[in-house]
C-alpha cells in the first residue's frame, strides 16, 4: 500500500503544486480461464491489493508531462503530438489518451505522476492497472462522463494499438470492475458479469512468483491467438454461424481442423475444455466444494502447459512440487505464461511453510529466488481522493 501523503509530496516535489486527484487501479489475479478471454469465452478473476496509483492535475497548456516513479524518467508531449513512444512505459498512458482523443472528448495539458507495488513481471496485470488508473483518472479530471465498462474497454485498445499487445478483455476488466471476497464470472462475449463470493473457508490464495520472464511471451501470445482465430476460419467453412470458439465443440474440432492443422487443433481444444472446467470450478465454488475447485487448477495447468503450450520450466516445476502437499488442493499458472506467478490454494497458515519448503529446491533447479506474494481480493479502480 503506497500511502497518499507519499504520492503527494512526490507529486509536489516534481509539479510544484498538489495533485488534483489521485486514482488507483489494481492488479488481478485468475482463478481459472486462461486465454479463453480474446476467445469469446469465460474467465473469472478478480483484484487484488496491490495496485498502480496515478496522480494528476490539469496544466494551462496542451503539454502532457509524466514522470514514473519506478524508471525514475520523466516524458513529455504535446497533446496533439501523442505518438507510441520508444521508451515503452510511457505507451500505457499515452495509448488512453490516444484513445480519449479518437472519442473526441476534450482533453488539455496534464500533469501525470505514476507509482505502484504490483510487482512487474509476475503475471499480475500492471499494464492493466496502469491504463485504467491513468483512464480512470483523466476520466474523473475532466469529467468525461465514462463508465467503468468503457474505462476497461479504452484500457485494452491502448494495449492492442500502442503496446503492441493483442490482450483479450479480462486483465482490465478485472482491474476497474472488481468487488473484494468476490471474484468477477466475466463472459468475454457480450460483457456480461455477475459476482460470484470466493468463500474459501480455512484456506487462501498464496501466489509464487518464479521470478522469470522469458522473452518468448508476447510474440508466443499473439501466435496462440493466431491458432485459434484459425481453427474458427477452418470451421466457419462448414459453419458459417460460428463467430469464434465460444460456439465450438470438440464434435466440430476433430472434423473440421484436426485433418488439416493439428496444431491449431490442440489449441482450440485447450480453450472449449478450459470454458468447460471454469464452468465446473465455479459451480464448485458457489457449493462451497474447495476440494474440486482446487481439481480444476490443478487440470488447467496440465493443459496450460502440454496443450497450450504457455508454461516453462519453472512454472510446472512449482505446480508439480505444490501436489506432494495435502495442504495444497489447487495450483496452475497465471497470466500469459512463459514465466510469472503460479496461484496456490492452500491451507491457511501454512503459505509461509510451503514456501520454505521449495524455495531451497527451485534455487538448487534454477538458481533464483522463489518469491511468495501474499493477497487478499480488493476493490476495482477507485479514487484515493
Amino acid at each position: 500500500m503506497i500511502e497518499r501523503d507519499q504520492i503527494s509530496a512526490r507529486f509536489k516535489e516534481l509539479y510544484g503544486t498538489e495533485p488534483t486527484l489521485v486514482s488507483k487501479s489494481p492488479g488481478r489475479i485468475n482463478i481459472i480461464g486462461e486465454h479463453t478471454d480474446y476467445n469469446e469465452g469465460f474467465v473469472l478473476p478478480t483484484a487484488i491489493d496491490k495496485a498502480v496509483y496515478v496522480a494528476l492535475s490539469k496544466r494551462t497548456d496542451s503539454e502532457i508531462h509524466l514522470y514514473a516513479e519506478d524508471f525514475k524518467e520523466p516524458y513529455s508531449v504535446d497533446l496533439k503530438e501523442v505518438a507510441p513512444s520508444d521508451k515503452g512505459w510511457p505507451n500505457y498512458i499515452l495509448g488512453v489518451v490516444n484513445q480519449l482523443k479518437n472519442r473526441g472528448l476534450e482533453l488539455s495539458g496534464f500533469n501525470l505522476y505514476i507509482d505502484g507495488d504490483i510487482p512487474v513481471g509476475a503475471g499480475l496485470s500492471s499494464s492493466a492497472a496502469v491504463e485504467c488508473a491513468t483512464g480512470y483518472g483523466l476520466n474523473e479530471l475532466f469529467g468525461l462522463g465514462l463508465d467503468k465498462v468503457e474505462i476497461a474497454k479504452i484500457g485494452q485498445l491502448a494495449e492492442h494499438t500502442y503496446a503492441g499487445v493483442k490482450c483479450g478483455i479480462m486483465d482490465q476488466f478485472a482491474s476497474v470492475l472488481s468487488k473484494a471476497k468476490h471474484v468477477v464470472r466475466l463472459d468475454c462475449r457480450d460483457l456480461s458479469y455477475t459476482y460470484v463470493p470466493l468463500e474459501l473457508g480455512e484456506y487462501e490464495i498464496v501466489l509464487l512468483n518464479t521470478n522469470v520472464k522469458h522473452s518468448l511471451a508476447s510474440s508466443a501470445y499473439n501466435d496462440r491467438r493466431y491458432a485459434c482465430e484459425h481453427a474458427v476460419s477452418l470451421i466457419q467453412k462448414k459453419h458459417a454461424e460460428v463467430k469464434s470458439l465460444r460456439d465450438v465443440d470438440i464434435i466440430m474440432l476433430d472434423e473440421l481442423v484436426r485433418p488439416f492443422d493439428e496444431d491449431s487443433y490442440i489449441k482450440a481444444r485447450f480453450v472449449v475444455e478450459e470454458n468447460e472446467r471454469l464452468a465446473k470450478a465455479c459451480d464448485a465454488m458457489e457449493s462451497g466444494d474447495i476440494v474440486e475447485m482446487g481439481r480444476q487448477m490443478f487440470r488447467a495447468h496440465e493443459g496450460l502447459s502440454n496443450e497450450y503450450d504457455v508454461s516453462c520450466q519453472e512454472l510446472d516445476f512449482l505446480v508439480e512440487k505444490a501436489k506432494h502437499f495435502p495442504e495444497v488442493l489447487g495450483a496452475r499458472m497465471m497470466g500469459g505464461g512463459f514465466g510469472g506467478c503460479t496461484i496456490n490454494i492452500v491451507k491457511k497458515g501454512f503459505g509461509q511453510q510451503l514456501v520454505e519448503a521449495l524455495a531451497p529446491a527451485y534455487k538448487n533447479e534454477f538458481n533464483l529466488e522463489l518469491t511468495p506474494i501474499f493477497v487478499k481480493t480488493d476493490n476495482g479502480s477507485e479514487l484515493v481522493y
